[in-house]
């Protein structure tokens, strides 16, 4: 019976292929015809010499009671399978070398990622006289256990999320994310940032981090506020346009929040001379530099661990550790490299 999804007719072999059980009949049939190696590989596809090399490996140097040594397809079969069984490359032993004491070093210490180690070593031309792996061998032996690494030091390799689509919003705080300059979306020119809140548990009056972080450089800065309400940012502000005073508003151009209730009077940063926008509820993939650098916080202040523990420079510490941190969107660089050369041409200007 026809079926509309097999074929009777077999598909020919390409060029470059490796033989299979049909091939090697076939040189076994065309031998015993008298064919030479030739002339088979031309019925075949293959190579002349591909055809030596079959012939070679499934002919037996000893046949018995005087009999010449002929070439057996089945024989030739288990010789290749017992050639690719050990046709692997030797692994690399990379756990004992310096590279890896400074990289297990800097993910305890700094709270570094993998990539981030690679990267830096190789942009700074570090362990010359010794490979160093890539990121994803790194990643291999930690799921092997062949690091002196556990996976709760990389909490990020447990947690990947699939981003939805934005909901409407039924309230807005001021201008829609929808209005933004779309020089902003491209992330080409610096004073752009993005903002957001962080709790260490869920309790009224529990104090907050003011977080916001600026889209080209990625440099983030932290501020201690007193609880997540309209106020404690308002004062977060206030210390920021008290920093950069008549600079303010060409270091933050515009800034991009959502619609938290503590951001209710943030428009009111306006006045400063920088523009406000407001990202859809529920989309924070909407400020997806302020969500990267927020979960680079959690490195230091996990969740469910209350921010009285913290005090304001020690936030502030935390901070000026992950602008130290090279980024491989930066070609390695870290953001504190890149925030201090824009502000220098600000100031200059």
């Amino acid at each position: 019976m026809d079926k509309t999804y097999s074929i009777t007719i077999p598909e020919e072999r390409k060029r470059g292929q490796h033989l299979g059980a049909e091939e090697r009949g076939a040189i076994q049939r065309l031998k015993k015809l008298g064919y030479s190696n030739r002339a088979i590989a031309r019925e075949i596809n293959c190579s002349p010499s591909t055809v030596g090399y079959e012939l070679k490996r499934g002919t037996s140097t000893y046949c018995g009671r005087g009999r010449k040594p002929s070439y057996s397809a089945k024989r030739g079969g288990v010789v290749y399978r017992n050639n690719r069984s050990r046709c692997r490359r030797p692994k690399t032993h990379f756990v004992d070398t310096a590279f890896m004491r400074w990289m297990v070093e800097m993910v305890r210490l700094h709270k570094w990622s993998f990539d981030t180690c690679v990267g830096r070593a190789r942009l700074l031309k570090r362990f010359q006289a010794q490979p160093i792996p890539c990121a994803k061998t790194l990643y291999n032996l930690l799921w092997s256990g062949e690091l002196p690494l556990t996976l709760f030091e990389l909490p990020e390799v447990l947690s990947r999320r699939i981003h939805g689509k934005p909901r409407i919003a039924k309230r807005q705080n001021g201008k829609s994310i929808e209005e933004r300059p779309c020089e902003v979306d491209e992330r080409a020119t610096f004073g752009h940032w993005e903002s957001d809140t962080v709790i260490g548990q869920k309790k009224q009056g529990e104090p907050a981090a003011f977080s916001i972080v600026e889209r080209l450089t990625g440099y983030y800065l932290t501020i201690r506020i007193q609880s997540k309400t309209s106020a404690g940012v308002a004062d977060a502000m206030a210390l920021l346009h008290n920093e950069f005073s008549e600079h303010f508003s060409d270091v933050f151009r515009t800034i991009t929040t959502d619609n938290g209730s503590e951001f209710a009077d943030f428009s009111e940063v306006e006045a400063y001379g920088s523009e406000v926008y407001f990202a859809h509820p529920y989309s924070s993939w909407e400020r997806p530099v302020n969500e990267r650098s927020n979960r680079l916080l959690r490195r230091f202040i996990p969740k469910g661990k209350s921010m009285r523990n913290y005090s304001a420079d020690q936030i502030s510490m935390i901070a000026d550790e992950i602008n130290a941190m090279p980024r491989k969107r930066l070609g390695y660089r870290t953001p504190e490299e890149l925030f201090e050369k824009y502000l220098d041409q600000i100031y200059q200007l």
